[in-house]
């Protein structure tokens, strides 16, 4: 039977309109930027405005959130973790609303959502693991503790909901991974740290010669004024990704293959991993690991150019600083030490977080020996940010349904129960239950000792948590 909250949130949220107007009186408006905001009545966004009652808020750290609870709820609730990460310097308040947009499906299902934006912008998946479990608190104070709490999670957002089912072991019945990043900090940019080296060896102008030169494992130096418009510019003038292969000089094709076949990036993708490599490493590198290097190159073989020995010969390397390398593994890497059933939903041809991620998590399961709680299905899509709702409606209600019987559902069984929320969507069903992706290391060259898994064992991370400054600072 459907929990029933009683709080005085909860009374005005039953009585509709009118109740939630009047609270609107008896509460703050919008506090100033990084001050504290009680949860406050706000326009829902379009997909669920018909069908639920919204809610914003700044919570201590300056993160902003927002909530929702459906008209005929369930009684159970969806804590949502963000992905990217974003680059802001604060909290953005408009990134939540977006985000239960995108998995309105959500509440269109029976579940009360919630989501942090993060108090800043920028790389820290323990940050983000705090403001979203502080979401889920300002939650229950508010409106009360629901039935029973699953974590969502995607792309680095999956990372974050991973860790998050980790760290709060006892706040989530289950929990729901989608297109997630789930090698981790560590080893999950490696194919962008290769996309880095390899694209300045064929276009060398990422820094230019004439330029200050800086090490690539930076992505760009700390004070550079480079936009996105601008490395596009320089991309474009390498590879004329952007222009009709008929308009690409012979080098901008070569250059173009080269870079695709040695990094398997689809060209589609290209800019928004490049970007990546050169922005959100920045980050890392600069703002988060005090210009400390944590990615590593040595001993990578590249191979599938037209002339791999000169590009091995040519291409830059360089090896992690053990210190930064420990700080990124232990703010976001995953231990596998998951004890709530987890269901994992995956576009087989992902551009973004390839597909290959899921077998990295499930070898880090494996050696956590917590395989058991784990179902992995994988669909016919070829898209990250979003993927059909049938599908994610069909993933929810395994993973509830699960939880609620105790009993492990197959990825057959998963796939068979598609078409019913289709009737409701009609967005398609995708769901592959023969799909097995390949290992990780098929699509991204593993660095020494990067065939074990999971990276960082719950005993490890339990140990360098007693070091004084350990991972990357909120």
């Amino acid at each position: 039977m459907p929990h029933r909250p009683t709080t005085r949130l909860a009374r005005s949220l039953a009585a509709g309109a009118g109740g939630a107007l009047l609270l609107a009186g008896l509460l703050a408006p919008t506090a100033p930027a990084g001050a504290a905001a009680a949860p406050a009545p706000v326009a829902c966004p379009p997909a669920v405005g018909d069908l639920a009652t919204c809610w914003s808020g700044q919570d201590d750290n300056g993160a902003w959130y927002t909530f929702a609870v459906p008209d005929d709820w369930n009684g159970d609730l969806v804590v949502h973790a963000h992905g990217g990460p974003g680059l802001d310097p604060e909290s953005d308040p408009e990134r939540s609303p977006e985000d239960l947009d995108r998995w309105s499906v959500m509440v269109r299902e029976g579940y009360a959502w919630v989501g942090s934006a993060y108090r800043r912008g920028g790389y820290g998946a323990r940050m983000a693991v705090a403001d979203t479990e502080n979401a889920r608190l300002v939650f229950e104070e508010a409106v009360g503790v629901p039935g029973r709490t699953f974590a969502h999670g995607q792309s680095w957002g999956g990372d974050v909901a991973a860790k998050l089912v980790e760290v709060h072991p006892t706040s989530y019945d289950g929990v729901l991974l989608t297109n997630g990043v789930l090698a981790g900090g560590s080893r999950g940019y490696d194919y962008r740290v290769d996309l880095r080296v390899v694209y300045q060896y064929y276009c060398g102008n990422h820094p230019r010669p004439t330029e200050v030169q800086y090490p690539l494992w930076m992505g760009l130096r700390e004070d550079s004024t480079m936009t996105s418009a601008g490395l596009r510019s320089r991309l474009q003038e390498c590879t004329g990704y952007q222009s009709d292969p008929a308009d690409r000089t012979a080098l901008q094709q070569r250059n173009l293959d080269d870079i695709l076949a040695v990094t398997k990036i689809p060209e589609r993708t290209i800019e928004s991993h490049l970007r990546f490599a050169t922005f959100t490493f920045r980050d890392i590198v600069h703002q988060r690991l005090e210009g400390r290097n944590p990615f590593s190159n040595q001993g990578i073989r590249y191979s599938g150019s037209h002339d791999d020995k000169a590009l091995n010969a040519g291409v830059e390397r360089f090896a992690a600083d053990p210190t930064a390398r420990r700080d990124l593994s232990w703010d976001s890497d995953p231990t596998g030490a998951v004890q709530v059933p987890t269901v994992t939903l995956h576009a087989i041809d992902d551009p973004t977080a390839f597909v290959e991620h899921e077998s990295a998590y499930r070898e880090s399961r494996e050696g956590a020996g917590t395989d058991d709680l784990l179902v992995q299905a994988f669909s016919r899509e070829s898209e990250h940010s979003s993927l059909s709702d049938s599908g994610y409606a069909t993933v929810m209600a395994a993973l509830a349904d699960w939880v609620e019987t105790g009993v492990r559902p197959t990825a057959e069984q998963v796939a068979a129960s598609c078409p019913a929320a289709d009737a409701r969507y009609g967005t398609g069903c995708f769901l592959d239950p023969t799909y097995t992706p390949a290992a990780y290391a098929e699509r991204v060259e593993a660095r020494p000792g990067g065939h074990r898994w999971p990276v960082l064992t719950a005993a490890q991370e339990r140990a360098w948590s007693h070091l004084p400054g350990i991972g990357i600072a909120p």
